[in-house]
C-alpha cells in the first residue's frame, strides 16, 4: 500500500478499527431511508459532537462536514456511486453509475477525503448491472492506486425484488464471501460487507477478505439486538461498523455512537456498549 493510502487509513482507523457513520442516502432516491435526515446540516454537527471515526457522505453534502472549524473531527468517506436498486417497486432496467463519469475521485479530493466508496450489487437476473459495477470499480480502482486514496468497496447480494416486495439482503454465507473475494481480486482496501445470516459464519468473509471489514447495517433494527450482533460479528473479526439509519434514526444518536465506540476501540461487551447507551 502506497504511503499516501497508509496516511488516509490512519485517519479513520484508530487502533485498526473504525465506526463509519453513514449518512449518504440521498442518493438512493428511496423516501424510507431519509427519515431524521431532514435537517443534514443538524445532523451533521450531531454526528460530529458524538465523535465517531468517520462519516460516509456525497460530495453535495461534505462541505457541511469540511467546513466546521478545528482539527478534530471525523474523517470524511465519499460514497462516489448511485444506483436504483434500492426502491420498493423494481425498475425496468437496474443500473449503477458513477456520480462523476469523467473524474470519479476528484470530488473526494477536493474535500480531502480519507476513503471513497462504491457498490459492487449482485441482483438475480441482473447480470447488466453487476457488469456495471464492476466497469464502475475498474475505472475507480486506477485513479485510487493514481493518487493514493483507500477504496472501500460494498458488496451488496440482494434477493430478489419480488420476494417480500422490495430490496432485502441475502446473506446466505457462501453468496456473500464469494462477492467480498471478487471485490477483494479487484482491488478493494476496505471492505463494507453484510452479516452472514449465520453469525459463527462471518470469519469466513473475514478470510476472503484480507483487508479490513466493517459490517454494513441495513435497516432499522431494535436497538439491543443491533448491539448484540455487531459484539458477535466483532469477536468474528470485524473491524468495526458502517452504521446509518440504526444511529441516525435512534432518539439519541450520540448515545448509540457511544455504545458502539466503547465495544470497537475499547473492547467493552454488548452489555456493557448498552449500559453505556442507557446511562
Amino acid at each position: 500500500m502506497y504511503l499516501s493510502k497508509k496516511v488516509r487509513m490512519n485517519r479513520m482507523f484508530g487502533k485498526g478499527r473504525c465506526l463509519d457513520v453513514a449518512i449518504d442516502h440521498g442518493v438512493c432516491n428511496e423516501a424510507s431511508f431519509l427519515g431524521g435526515l431532514e435537517d443534514i446540516g443538524g445532523v451533521v454537527r450531531q454526528l460530529v459532537d458524538a465523535g465517531p471515526d468517520a462519516i460516509q457522505m456525497n460530495y453535495g453534502q461534505s462541505d457541511l462536514l469540511q467546513n466546521i472549524d478545528g482539527k478534530v473531527k471525523p474523517a470524511l468517506v465519499m460514497r462516489i456511486d448511485m444506483g436504483n436498486p434500492y426502491n420498493k417497486e423494481r425498475h425496468r432496467v437496474m443500473w449503477s453509475q458513477l456520480q462523476n463519469s469523467d473524474e470519479p475521485i476528484l470530488g473526494a479530493l477536493q474535500m480531502d477525503a480519507a476513503c471513497v466508496v462504491v457498490n459492487l450489487f449482485m441482483l438475480p437476473d441482473e447480470p447488466d448491472l453487476f457488469r456495471e459495477c464492476v466497469e464502475n470499480i475498474s475505472r475507480v480502482r486506477a485513479d485510487c492506486e493514481k493518487y493514493g486514496m483507500p477504496l472501500m468497496i460494498e458488496p451488496l447480494v440482494m434477493q430478489p425484488n419480488s420476494d417480500k416486495g422490495g430490496y432485502l439482503v441475502d446473506g446466505d454465507t457462501e453468496k456473500v464471501v464469494t462477492l467480498v473475494r471478487l471485490a477483494r481480486e479487484m482491488g478493494a482496501d476496505i471492505i463494507k460487507a453484510d452479516p452472514t445470516d449465520i453469525t459463527e459464519d462471518f470469519h469466513k468473509v473475514i478470510e476472503a477478505a484480507r483487508c479490513p471489514v466493517l459490517v454494513r447495517g441495513g435497516g432499522k433494527e431494535d436497538l439491543r439486538n443491533v448491539f448484540a450482533k455487531s459484539y458477535q460479528l466483532m469477536q468474528q473479526g470485524a473491524k468495526g461498523m458502517v452504521y446509518g439509519r440504526n444511529i441516525y434514526q435512534h432518539d439519541n444518536p450520540k448515545r448509540v455512537v457511544d455504545g458502539l465506540m466503547s465495544m470497537i476501540h475499547n473492547d467493552a461487551t454488548d452489555a456493557e456498549a448498552w449500559d453505556i447507551y442507557k446511562n
